[in-house]
């Protein structure tokens, strides 16, 4: 399973990055990964919110699956478009 990342880019004030860093060196790590080590930390009891599908989309979802036998491979089609 691959996971997807995002590049973040922020500001800092001189006296933040430099707080930072010295944090950083005193327990050896650079200082990206404490910055990643604190978001964790302030996000680890967070549950990732999910969602209930509606009923018209439960229905559809549930027909499409029952056709999924009938479905087509159309990576060919699209490779003759390609090529032409």
């Amino acid at each position: 399973m691959s996971v997807t990342q995002i590049q973040l880019k922020i500001s800092l004030s001189e006296q933040l990055s430099e707080l930072l860093a010295s944090k950083a060196a005193r327990i050896g790590i650079p200082v990206t990964q404490l910055v990643k080590h604190l978001i964790i930390k302030e996000v680890e009891d967070i549950e990732y919110p999910t969602f209930q599908m509606s009923q018209s989309s439960e229905k559809r979802t549930q027909e499409a699956m029952q056709q999924m036998d009938k479905a087509v491979d159309a990576t060919d089609f699209f490779k003759q478009l390609n090529d032409s």
